[in-house]
Formats: structure tokens, C-alpha cells, sequence
């Protein structure tokens, strides 16, 4: 529960700064929609507790609204729905979403829903590669456009390499973890709960690590979607809070839920979780500083046209408005009991 109490706290510390960086104002419509699109996502442990609990349907069932779950696999994914409409809310990388917003994909990030360590660059066990330099010339599975792809072109530079120093196999997380086994590719942009099985069932090590490039765990709406319907959107979120205050509580019943949704073990879902902190709900300062120092790799790497004003991207797909009372109404109700325990 102290887990949970500074999760609060730090939600409601960063409130009055979030709000100063947008001014879109949203009027609620007078009904909810008919239908819900929202995804699921292996790499989201709210999403599978949400889902598990009933939580949406419980939420949305006075106004026989049909909550439709889709499952995301990655964040290109999660940013293919949100943009074709399959989805109404979404779960990707912060980055990843930077990405598709610079690339006109509609979407607002209204929500965190963890700052993880998801990704790193993984080698088989008996693999003769020691440094990132050692990858020049090398085969590397990564999903495009997804964090994991983007922490390789970061982890690259650092090396003095670059995307023309290796070939990139664009797979989709599962796959990538099977060419590295059957040794199709050298390395592996990993994404967890696939690297933390790979790490414990296969014997695979992590090449190079660094989680100031893992970018923040976001849920984002589809801009029309949360213009005609904040008031819905409000009421996600605050589902959102309930399953990361409940995650807190339930370490272990969380990981047994992972594990049961995903198929992994016991094992490799509690160091998924290991690799996760719930405590900034709220987007805000931290995620856009985060993001305009990882977003100068989309331009380097020519990902996106050039003359793109990347901050001026952030700045808009950066939305905590509706997210804000609703953080703030959690670290207000069990704050006495938190501290408490």
C-alpha cells in the first residue's frame, strides 16, 4: 500500500502543471455510445484486469453500452485501430504514439498506465555478441514503429551506428522471440511478457538495457472519439484507477492474471511486473521531457517529413484534462487508508 500512496500523491502533485500545457475544452455528450472499442494488451496489466474483473461492463451496463475489447499486440497495432477506427481507446509506447500523431494519426494520450522497462536488445545465451558495436552488419528482429524498434535505432546511435548498419527484420514481438531462438536473426528488440520469458525460459541475456529509452506505457484516445465523448472517456479512466490502485494491493493475484491471459508462467509474469511502475497516471511534464529527448531519432532516422516540429507534436497529442479530475479524485479517497497501512 505504500506502493499505492505515492502513486497518489505524485498523480495529484503533477495536476495543476499538467493542465497548464493544453486548452482544448471538451463538452460532454449527453448520452454514452452505443458501442465501446477498447483494447487489451499483454504488455498493459491493467487492460487484463479490467478485463478479467467485468469492470467496463459493469461501468457502462445503466447505459446498455456494448464494450467491444480487441487485442493489441503491439503498439503499430494499437495505432492501425485507433486510426482506421477499430478502436476507440488504445495502448502503445509513448514514443510509438509520438509517431503516429507526426504521421497523422488523429490521437490524444489521456492517460499512463505505466512507466515500464519493457524492451531491451536480447542475444541467445551462446551468442558470440558481447556490445552493441558487435551488431554492425547483424540481423535484428524488431516490430516497426513500435518501442522496441525505436530503443534499437536509439541504442545504435549511441554505438555510432545507425538503421543502415544492420538489417532490421520486421516481425511482431512473439515471432521476433522465435527467429532469435531458432537463429534466423542475431538479435532481438524484445518487448515483455515475450523478453521475460525469453530471459527465463530460454536462457537468453539482455544485450543492452537502459530504461531512460523505454518510453511511458500510454492510452490514447481517438481525438473525435474524445471530443463527442469526454464524459466516457472520464469514466474509463476512472476504471483505469481503480484496476492500478487494486494492481498495488495484489501484487501476486495481478501476476496470476497475467500469466492466465498471456500463457506464461507464474515466473515470468512477476518479472514482467517487476518492471513496471504504476505511480504517474497522470501524463504530464515528465512524459513530454521524456519525449522530446527521445524524439529527435524519429527525425534522424527519417521517420517522419522532414520540417516536423516534433514539440509541437508532443504538445498536442499530450492531453491530461480529462484524466486530471479523475487522478485527483483517487489520491483523495483512500488516501486516509493508504496511510493507514
Amino acid at each position: 500500500m505504500k506502493r499505492t500512496l505515492r502513486a497518489l500523491l505524485v498523480g495529484a502533485t503533477l495536476l495543476t502543471g499538467a493542465l497548464a500545457g493544453n486548452s482544448t475544452v471538451y463538452a460532454a455528450a449527453p448520452t454514452a455510445p452505443t458501442e465501446l472499442h477498447v483494447d487489451y494488451a499483454y504488455y498493459s496489466p491493467e487492460s487484463l484486469v479490467i478485463k478479467r474483473f467485468g469492470w467496463l461492463e459493469d461501468e457502462f451496463r445503466p447505459d446498455h453500452t456494448q464494450v467491444k475489447w480487441v487485442l493489441s499486440l503491439g503498439s503499430n497495432r494499437a495505432l492501425e485501430y485507433l486510426n482506421s477506427g477499430a478502436l476507440d481507446l488504445g495502448s502503445t509506447a509513448g514514443l510509438a504514439a509520438v509517431l503516429g500523431r507526426a504521421n497523422g494519426n488523429p490521437i490524444k494520450a489521456v492517460y499512463i498506465f505505466a512507466r515500464p522497462e519493457w524492451t531491451a536488445l536480447v542475444v541467445r545465451q551462446d551468442s558470440p555478441i558481447k556490445t552493441l558495436a558487435d551488431l554492425k552488419g547483424k540481423r535484428i528482429a524488431a516490430t516497426i514503429g513500435t518501442d522496441p524498434f525505436l530503443f534499437t535505432l536509439r541504442a545504435l546511435h549511441t554505438a555510432g551506428l545507425n538503421r543502415d548498419d544492420v538489417e532490421i527484420v520486421n516481425l511482431q514481438h512473439p515471432d521476433g522471440r522465435t527467429a532469435l531462438a531458432k537463429g534466423q536473426v542475431d538479435a532481438w528488440a524484445g518487448l515483455d511478457p515475450h523478453m521475460a520469458a525469453a530471459q527465463i525460459d530460454d536462457g537468453d541475456r539482455l544485450l543492452y538495457r537502459n530504461v531512460d529509452f523505454n518510453t511511458y506505457g500510454f492510452l490514447n484516445a481517438r481525438e473525435a472519439f474524445l471530443k463527442a465523448y469526454p464524459d466516457t472517456v472520464a469514466r474509463v479512466l476512472k476504471v483505469y484507477e481503480k484496476a492500478r490502485v487494486w494492481i498495488a494491493a495484489h501484487p501476486d493475484e495481478t501476476a496470476q492474471i497475467l500469466a492466465d491471459e498471456s500463457k506464461i508462467s507464474l515466473p515470468v509474469a512477476k518479472l514482467q511486473l517487476s518492471r513496471n511502475d504504476f505511480s504517474q497516471p497522470l501524463p504530464g511534464p515528465t512524459q513530454i521531457a521524456a519525449l522530446q529527448a527521445a524524439a529527435p531519432i524519429l527525425t534522424q532516422e527519417q521517420l517522419v517529413k522532414p520540417g516536423t516540429d516534433l514539440n509541437q507534436v508532443i504538445g498536442t497529442l499530450i492531453d491530461p484534462q480529462v484524466a486530471a479530475p479523475v487522478v485527483a479524485a483517487t489520491s483523495k479517497a483512500p488516501l486516509a487508508q493508504a496511510a493507514a497501512q
